[in-house]
């Protein structure tokens, strides 16, 4: 896997403008570890990016702490919604909201590496419209999430 040095990508990549679209609900203890992962893989592509959190009417400290990290990177942007909409308008309202040229929603939780993230905007820079990653090992997933993603895949 590349560890997408900026000799990797072209002069293109580095113009570019990412998005990435973050939907959260009640991802307090999820935040911190999140942003510290993602932040410098995406300056490594990029020094045009921004982070779009929805918070999707968390009870938590959510929205308190995306706040506090918004006042330490202003390229996070914040979308906060009046009550939990669910995840897939959470994402609906983030990807309405973002400037980028290419979009990548990630959850919060980690559960989408965002050490794909070189590798999808490579493919992205290499001319395809949509670059979209499968999850081949579900091992980790509830029960209950791997019996819906195999329902979805049927």
């Amino acid at each position: 896997m590349d560890n997408g040095s900026p000799d990797h990508f072209s002069r293109k990549t580095r113009e570019l403008h990412l998005s990435l679209v973050v939907p959260m609900y009640n991802e307090e203890n999820a935040i911190n570890e999140f942003l510290t992962r993602v932040v410098p893989i995406t300056e490594n592509v990029t020094p045009n990016y921004e982070i779009v959190c929805v918070d999707d009417g968390s009870s938590d400290r959510t929205l308190e702490l995306l706040k506090h990290a918004r006042n330490q990177n202003c390229r996070i942007k914040i979308v906060s919604l009046s009550r939990n909409f669910g995840n897939e308008k959470a994402l609906t309202a983030g990807i309405d909201y973002t400037c980028g040229e290419a979009v990548i929603p990630l959850d919060a939780d980690l559960q989408d590496p965002p050490e794909l993230i070189p590798n999808l905007v490579a493919k992205w820079c290499d001319g395809f419209d949509m670059v979209v990653a499968v999850r081949h090992d579900r091992s980790s997933d509830t029960f209950l999430k791997r019996f819906t993603a195999k329902l979805f895949t049927m």
